[in-house]
């Protein structure tokens, strides 16, 4: 197999995802990881033994064993595609954890020093994007679903996966909204975007958070859109613990997703050990 075929293969592969109605993240997800396979195939024929090598040279590299099987999730995804089911590879097993990386975890006060430092840098888009995700729990994907028309109707309609779902928007949130969509001119469509209209996109909102890290005192490693969405999903379970409307308020399928959302830090689970009074 040339390398030219295996990338014509790819670009169809590409279309097939479309037609599948994968979001537009997982198929730039699935597309980046198995360039990165075919790049290593290096115009090798594809059989169950040379996958099984790109799982071993995966695992060489040092990527973490969920990284790893996102990976090979996008590679079997292609080989399923091709017809060769046969060259399919397992995915590593991993234990369930028990408690979240604490070096990780964004707190609500750290999260209040980031809005605080967006609003004295007088990035006020910056502080009000932030505060969207976390008082909805959004996907970074689907900021563009907050539009003036939501802002104004008080819920934003997601369609994902040929789903539709229904996000509330607090009614203080949308005040802010509206009347930033005021002050930037902005009558329809997407509330947030760049200065020459277009809609933001994930790696400008990862890059301006970032930004925000050294001014807030915060580390850079908790500092990413997705762990504003963990840090919703965290504060809704406290105050209402029915992890079913987490769910569906998250846009999960299976409970057991919204589970990993609810790993309490390594000091909370200390303190939980420590109440219970084992040790005399």
């Amino acid at each position: 197999m040339t390398r030219q075929r295996t990338l014509q293969q790819i670009e169809r592969y590409a279309h097939h995802l479309l037609l599948e109605e994968k979001s537009a993240a997982t198929i730039e997800k699935y597309l980046r990881d198995v360039r990165a396979f075919a790049c290593w195939l290096d115009g090798r024929e594809i059989s169950k033994e040379v996958t099984s090598e790109w799982k071993s040279h995966l695992i060489t590299q040092g990527y973490a064993p969920a990284t790893i099987n996102a990976m090979l999730s996008a590679l079997n995804s292609l080989l399923e595609y091709l017809g060769l089911q046969e060259c399919r590879v397992k995915f590593l097993k991993i234990q369930r954890r028990l408690f979240r990386d604490a070096g990780r975890e964004l707190t609500r006060a750290e999260y209040d020093r980031l809005l605080s430092s967006a609003k004295q840098l007088g990035k006020q888009r910056l502080a009000l994007l932030a505060e969207t995700i976390c008082a909805t729990g959004i996907r970074v994907s689907e900021v563009r679903n907050i539009t003036v028309e939501a802002a104004r109707q008080g819920k934003a309609e997601i369609a994902l996966k040929g789903k539709i779902r229904i996000i509330l928007l607090p009614e203080k949130l949308c005040r802010k909204l509206q009347k930033y969509a005021k002050k930037q001119k902005i009558a329809s469509g997407a509330i947030f975007r760049t200065k020459g209209g277009k809609e933001l996109n994930r790696q400008q909102i990862w890059a301006e958070l970032k930004g925000l890290c050294k001014y807030a005192d915060v580390e850079p490693e908790k500092v990413f859109p997705h762990n504003l969405r963990h840090l919703f999903a965290t504060i809704f379970y406290q105050a209402c613990r029915d992890i079913a409307k987490l769910a569906d308020l998250l846009g999960h399928s299976s409970i057991e997703t919204t589970r990993i959302y609810l790993v309490t830090s390594g000091v909370e689970h200390q303190r939980e050990l420590e109440r219970l009074g084992l040790v005399s």
